[in-house]
């Protein structure tokens, strides 16, 4: 009788020690033949006590995830940055040779509507067109210029034709709407290809001059943005407008018939 004591009080240390050591949930588990699952059930709860303490060294909020996730996307960009950034980088270039092709001499593509003021620029140089160009042609043109009022050689030309640009030969006025303003200089009452108000068809284009220090508009060819002369609001109906151009600036060609 004491030795069975003596053995149940060793078995009772045992499940004791064993239940601290959390390799047992119970005394039942020590006696029955489930006494390997308990020592198997003690690694996993020690096992789970050691992944939980590396859960919690983890930084918050999942920086280890971002850093990565930063690291791409900055590889990303570089990517992105080599396949784009070349195309657009050339794409000016590509307009540029591109305009040859679509414009005539002297004249880059047109853009927008005829209102623009950037519809096209020279591509000639300024030395180019000094030897296309006569000094006097060149000085209206390209400068500027004015010529003396009086002393054009259309000034008085009456003959069924049109009338080009002396720079690029560009149709601008035709004979049908010159008419004898008096002021020195042949004059117009609207572009060739005008519509009404509508001058989106026509080869000119009129801008701001303020180089006298009162506002005119002055006109130029659209194509080569050669200067032609003004425009003022003192013509003839319909329109009411004086296109007062300089006969050195144009080019006439008659009529065919």
């Amino acid at each position: 009788m004491t030795e069975n004591r003596f053995v149940g009080g060793k078995a009772e240390g045992r499940l004791a020690e064993a239940a601290r050591r959390g390799e047992v949930g119970g005394a039942e588990r020590e006696r029955g033949a489930g006494g390997g699952g308990s020592r198997e059930a003690g690694r996993e709860a020690e096992r789970g006590g050691k992944a939980s303490g590396r859960a919690g060294e983890q930084p918050a909020g999942g920086d280890t995830g971002l850093g990565l996730g930063g690291r791409c996307g900055r590889v990303m960009a570089r990517l992105l940055r080599a396949l784009f950034g070349l195309p657009v980088r050339e794409a000016p270039l590509r307009a540029v040779r591109g305009c040859a092709g679509r414009c005539g001499l002297g004249a880059r593509p047109r853009q927008g509507d005829a209102g623009s003021l950037t519809k096209c620029e020279p591509s000639l140089a300024k030395s180019d067109w000094q030897r296309k160009l006569t000094p006097e042609q060149f000085y209206v043109t390209r400068e500027k210029g004015t010529e003396l009022p009086f002393s054009g050689i259309y000034l008085n030309t009456k003959e069924a034709g049109m009338y080009h640009c002396v720079c690029c030969d560009s149709p601008l006025f035709s004979s049908e709407k010159k008419y004898c303003s008096g002021t020195g200089w042949p004059s117009f009452s609207e572009a060739h290809g005008t519509s009404g108000s509508d001058e989106s068809n026509t080869g000119i284009l009129r801008r701001l001059d303020t180089s006298l220090g009162l506002a005119r508009t002055e006109v130029v060819c659209k194509q080569c943005e050669a200067h032609l002369g003004h425009v003022f609001p003192d013509g003839p109906g319909p329109t009411g407008q004086r296109f007062c151009i300089n006969s050195v600036a144009l080019k006439f060609k008659p009529s065919k018939h």
